[in-house]
């Protein structure tokens, strides 16, 4: 049997290969099949594969009926029910059916049968294991096999089960939980796949991240060409996509986490080896680590600081920054990696470790930036607070320390947003009396209570610009915490960078008006006009942004004052 199966509907983004070949047998005793529950609001998405017991009459029947009466069984389940209940309850049925109808005649001998099955259900993986077909996981490029063979455990009686369905009254069968990542690859193979292919060279074939159908029919070419006897049957699943994460549902996960004294470098932290500290602030600790359950996967771990252990505002933080990451899929803002299901023993977030330097360290190693370097990483970084934005997440901590440039052997090829721990949400309503943000990047009416907007996004990318391209000045000069600031006087970029075109000045100005409906309406409108400014060089014409726009407190003071002047004037004459 050769069947592909592609499954790309939203929630869950997947593709699927499978492939069941009779070998050298007289018959084929396995049974594969991939099914999505369209019809249900959690959009299950079962893969199951069953090896009926070899050279017994009833071998294929046991392996298809186990199949097909748990897959039936399982849809006819409450929504109610977990997985897990829902799952066991389906299994415990088809075994007692096959276990009596197995001893009810001799036509119905062996009607044994192993069974694992993977069902993903949002952003989980449940595995259902009786028997010795295996389930394997290739996440990066670490291969782990997540169930055992319920085998005999003498070596010269291994192909013998101690364990399947049908096969004693009650069954016994393991059932595990697992969080899942975007590309993960999911193998589920019978005996006559694994038994003759070595893990290595399965790592290989999987490894190449090929089309699906494609890597699953190697997979059993390669065994049938290894003198395997035995039917060969392998489906493989690709996770491309994972539904958005609910807010509520992280805040509870991270609820009951201890926030304990920060660790030092050397420390292992459920399996993540602490290297060194890359970032040591206020409230938080970064760490450079190793990720020791995924090939030493190079991660950023951030703890909390202890001083924070009782305020729910910062502890909230972190389920706002996983939660936003999970919510936004973009190449520009930065991911956050949620550990296996169990794993995490205190409050942290898991980043991935991104080679680079922040926009901030880039300005303190060469104090500006060119025209054409500029106008890119502008147009990146637009990019990300835009992907924030038009799911109606406001960063509001827009600045070069939050900016990451990746960076390769031919040189800067990448940016990320950092820091979402202060990003307003949607439909969540800001804590009264709390302004985030740093001050001398936040627009004026921040400081007057606003929650803070796409334009207050514009303010803060225009002001991080300024400081690139003049090499490290504020438009209105630096801003202390807890002070009141006027802006009424903004120095023009010529002053620092002479060197630059004035179109860019005009679109900084704007970026940066004290009068939000000034501004440009979001980040991509000013990016837009970067970008079409640059390609016509110095033709552009960038619109003039009269005085008033530009400061309407100055303007009409000056309007004031001469009327004043002209008053008096007219009264002595």
């Amino acid at each position: 049997m050769l069947q592909t199966t592609m499954l790309m509907q939203q929630p869950l983004d997947i593709r699927i290969g499978l492939r069941s070949a009779q070998g050298r047998r007289s018959s084929n005793d396995d049974f594969v099949r991939a099914y999505m529950d369209e019809a249900a609001s959690n959009m299950d998405v079962l893969a199951l594969v069953a090896d009926g017991t070899g050279g017994s009459p009833g071998g294929r029947l046991a392996a298809e009926t186990c199949v097909r009466s748990f897959l039936e069984a399982y849809l006819n389940q409450p929504l109610t029910l977990s997985v897990e209940r829902a799952a066991l309850q389906a299994l415990k049925g088809v075994n007692s059916w096959l276990y009596a109808q197995g001893r009810s005649g001799h036509h119905r001998e062996g009607l044994v049968t192993t069974f694992s099955a993977l069902i993903l259900r949002g952003r989980e993986a449940h595995i259902i294991h009786v028997g010795d077909t295996r389930i394997y996981r290739l996440r990066g490029e670490k291969l782990t096999r997540l169930t055992q063979d319920h085998t005999h455990p003498h070596p010269d009686l291994h192909h013998v089960l101690v364990r399947a369905v049908g096969m004693e009254e009650c069954v016994r069968a393991d059932y595990q939980r697992h969080a899942l990542e975007t590309h993960d690859r999911f193998l589920i193979c019978s005996d006559g796949v694994h038994a003759v292919i070595n893990e290595v060279k399965i790592h290989a074939i999987l490894a190449k991240r090929g089309e699906p159908q494609e890597d699953v029919s190697q997979l059993i070419d390669a065994a049938l060409e290894s003198s395997g006897q035995d039917n060969a049957t392998a489906l493989l699943i690709d996770v491309l996509g994972l539904p958005p994460a609910q807010r509520q549902e992280i805040v509870l996960s991270l609820a009951d986490l201890p926030i304990r004294e920060l660790p030092k470098p050397d420390e292992n932290v459920d399996d993540y080896e602490l290297v060194s500290v890359v970032a040591d602030g206020r409230y938080s600790r970064l760490f450079y680590a190793l990720d020791l359950k995924n090939g030493k996967r190079e991660v950023i771990l951030k703890f909390p600081h202890p001083r924070v252990a009782h305020d729910a505002l910062y502890r909230d933080a972190f389920a706002r920054e996983s939660w936003v990451a999970a919510q936004v899929q973009s190449p520009f803002v930065a991911e956050v990696l949620e550990p296996e299901l169990g794993r995490r023993t205190r409050l942290y977030v898991v980043i991935p470790f991104y080679k680079g330097l922040t926009l901030e360290e880039k300005l303190k190693q060469s104090h500006s930036v060119g025209l054409t370097e500029g106008v890119e990483i502008a147009i990146k970084i637009s990019k990300a607070i835009y992907a924030l934005n038009r799911r109606r997440i406001i960063h509001r901590d827009v600045k070069p320390e939050n900016i990451l440039l990746e960076v390769s052997a031919t040189g800067m090829h990448g940016l990320r947003l950092l820091d979402l721990g202060v990003a307003r949400l949607p439909d969540v309503q800001a804590q009264e009396g709390v302004v985030p943000g740093t001050p001398s990047y936040m627009a004026p009416e921040l400081f007057q209570g606003s929650e803070g907007d796409e334009r207050s996004e514009v303010y803060a990318l225009g002001v991080t610009l300024y400081r690139m391209w003049s090499g490290g000045h504020y438009p209105y000069g630096e801003i202390e915490p807890f002070s009141s600031p006027r802006f009424t006087k903004r120095t023009p970029l010529a002053r620092y960078r002479a060197d630059l075109p004035a179109w860019v000045d005009q679109v900084l100005m704007r970026a940066t008006a004290i009068d939000a409906t000034a501004r440009y309406a979001d980040t991509m409108e000013l990016a837009f006009e970067l970008e079409n400014a640059a390609i016509k060089g110095a033709q552009q014409r960038v619109r003039h942004i009269p005085w008033l726009e530009r400061n309407p407190l100055r303007f009409w003071q000056t309007i004031a004052a001469l009327l004043l002047v002209l008053l008096i004037i007219s009264l002595f004459n």
